[in-house]
């Protein structure tokens, strides 16, 4: 049985919710969210609340009731905070710039990688060796983050590459003399 489906998502101030022909819609300050609600679970929206029951006792209703209301919970956090991931860059000569709308990374190959800027996600710079991607919708944010990192995944000898400012890069000792 799903413990987290249990507990009700608190509807944060300034956030409108409603439920419409099994969509969820969450409208915010810094934006606007739908999301699909499987057949297996029921959306209520109560008071300053949103409640999710599953329909049945079907090991696919129970598995849908925990996900909806983590999905539905993102959302919502989405549109009143929003979400963001940092990545680091380390190497000589590595840097990152926003030009327009395209993301430049210099990463030690014989050309630039010149990465667009998906519509909805807000990508910064602070300094040449960070990057900074935002957005409300946190399988995007976290999706961009990832392409971005897959260009040069960090090796564990140098540590050279792009990481996640959280990641921890495992060294390993080079060979001996």
């Amino acid at each position: 049985m799903s413990r987290v489906g249990k507990y009700p998502v608190d509807v944060p101030a300034g956030v409108v919710v409603s439920v419409k022909d099994g969509l969820f819609l969450a409208k915010g300050k810094l934006g606007e969210l739908s999301l699909p609600i499987s057949a297996y679970v029921d959306v209520e929206v109560k008071e300053d609340k949103v409640v999710v029951q599953p329909v049945g006792t079907t090991s696919q209703a129970r598995m849908m009731w925990g996900t909806t209301r983590a999905l539905i919970a993102s959302a919502l956090k989405g549109v009143s905070e929003g979400f963001s991931k940092t990545l680091e860059i380390t190497g000589t000569g590595y840097r990152a710039a926003v030009q327009g709308t395209n993301l430049v990374l210099n990463l030690g190959f014989s050309h630039d990688i010149v990465y667009p800027i998906p519509s909805g996600i807000k990508i910064t710079t602070p300094r040449p060796t960070a990057v900074v991607v935002e957005g409300i919708d946190k399988q995007r944010v976290g999706q961009v983050a990832l392409d971005i990192r897959n260009y040069r995944k960090p090796e564990p000898y140098k540590g050279k590459g792009v990481r996640y400012d959280t990641e921890i890069i495992r060294r390993k000792e080079g060979k001996k003399k």
